[in-house]
């Protein structure tokens, strides 16, 4: 039987909704899990050589780190955004550089928010339009540095996340309580797209794209069947029986988004994506349609 040691699994960011979720699974499958974060019983980010000890022999590295952009988008926030991303991402490559058996495959985090405010078509990974704005800039640096690593014994693939969906974290209970308070109607005009991939799913790609070697670049990391919003409020308030939905329309929404503390972007952008390389490459997905999602997440 092959040995733990040789079963390792580095999680990059390994502490929130995804990583925390990502690192029971692994346990689970039976891999040795080490955790790299801010948080004192990990490895830490200026840990240097340790990184690169626990990098050496891993079967796997997936860097999950980055402050949330939940927030709003002042400078200092913007600045932390950013390095939090580009930086540990240049952490990661520096380490394995140095390392002499460094991991067979390194996944790094992006975002489906890379792509432009899309309201006529899909983007998919050959032709979709890379946006302008904030957003867009931070996710092109953060590919950038990625990418700008030339790692010949270690793949490389950047995951271009859409809203990921699960039952314990992420934007649901958010969600779930605009729903319980009568609010789940439209947001804005409600006809902006929803792209979404269920956790669940999130995990099997990585265990999909680990498993094929002749994969790399960049993927969409998105359920095959984006909705409106319209379409995901009324298939939320149906899961929840809650028949009652009043609209939040775009001046409200961006009051409330000033009194909690974040953008309306996240709720207003419209993000069109499809996985065409997952498809074409053969990965079959357990949860293509939200209400197949939102039931099993709602009824967890």
């Amino acid at each position: 039987m092959e040995s733990l040691r040789n079963k390792k699994i580095v999680l990059a960011g390994g502490t929130g909704f995804i990583g925390e979720y990502f690192a029971k699974q692994f346990r689970g499958l039976g891999y040795q899990v080490i955790i790299i974060s801010r948080n004192n019983s990990h490895i830490q980010w200026d840990s240097q050589q340790e990184i690169e000890g626990v990098l050496n022999d891993a079967e796997l590295l997936i860097n999950l780190a980055g402050k949330s952009v939940n927030c709003r988008y002042n400078q200092v926030s913007k600045d932390e955004i950013l390095r939090s991303r580009v930086a540990t991402t240049k952490i990661l490559g520096q380490a394995i550089s140095k390392c002499h058996n460094p991991p067979k495959l390194w996944i790094n985090s992006s975002t489906a928010t890379i792509y432009r405010h899309a309201m006529d078509r899909p983007m998919t990974e050959h032709d979709g339009e890379i946006g302008s704005g904030f957003s867009v800039d931070v996710a092109t640096k953060w590919e950038q540095s990625f990418f700008d690593f030339d790692l010949p014994q270690t793949r490389q693939i950047a995951l271009r996340m859409a809203i990921v969906l699960g039952a314990d974290g992420g934007v649901m209970q958010s969600f779930v309580n605009l729903v319980r308070f009568g609010l789940g109607g439209k947001q804005g005009n409600g006809r902006q797209m929803f792209s979404w991939i269920h956790l669940e799913d999130l995990f099997k790609i990585v265990l999909f794209l680990q498993s094929r070697g002749d994969l790399r670049g960049v993927f969409n990391c998105s359920s095959p069947s984006p909705v409106d919003n319209a379409t995901l409020m009324k298939a939320l308030r149906k899961q929840m029986r809650i028949s009652i939905g009043l609209p939040s329309p775009e001046w409200l929404l961006k009051i409330g988004a000033v009194l909690i503390g974040t953008e309306t972007e996240l709720i207003l952008k419209s993000r069109w994506v499809v996985p065409d390389k997952l498809l074409k490459a053969g990965y079959q997905f357990k949860f293509s349609v939200i209400e197949e999602a939102l039931k099993d997440i709602l009824n967890d």
